[in-house]
């Protein structure tokens, strides 16, 4: 838990430092950082994560873990408490997630998955459903 801890440190400083982006593996991805709160710790989180612009101000992210057989921590954390900040570039918003289901899912997922092939490499590693979080403006 340490390594992903620290992984993700460095890309919330580099993401901070300038003004939303990151480089690595993340070179030109769309990225947010997502606060939550640790639904069993009770705990401020940060999580960044790739995004897909929706219309609007509405994104999608997704629970995809890189493929892992169980939802990251963060997929939980936004169920249980669904209002949080997210930051977007240099600014701060307050949304609220839901997840997505049925049609909306799958347009969603499909297109993030053209968008970004890794996406798909993760949907092969599991035989669970990777959700689609919807982040709307409150």
């Amino acid at each position: 838990m340490a390594d992903i801890d620290d992984f993700n440190a460095r890309i919330i400083e580099e993401f901070r430092a300038n003004e939303g982006r990151v480089g690595g593996p993340f070179e030109g991805a769309p990225m947010i950082l997502v606060h939550t709160v640790g639904a069993r710790s009770g705990q401020p989180r940060v999580n960044p994560l790739v995004y897909q612009p929706l219309d609007g101000e509405r994104v999608a992210i997704f629970a995809s873990a890189a493929g892992a057989d169980h939802h990251p921590a963060w997929f939980h954390n936004l169920v249980a408490t669904p209002e949080v900040e997210v930051e977007v570039g240099t600014d701060v918003r307050t949304v609220r997630a839901r997840v997505a289901e049925g049609d909306e899912r799958e347009r969603i997922w499909e297109a993030q998955k053209a968008a970004a092939p890794g996406f798909a490499d993760y949907e092969a590693k599991t035989d669970r459903t990777i959700p689609v979080v919807v982040l709307e403006p409150t």
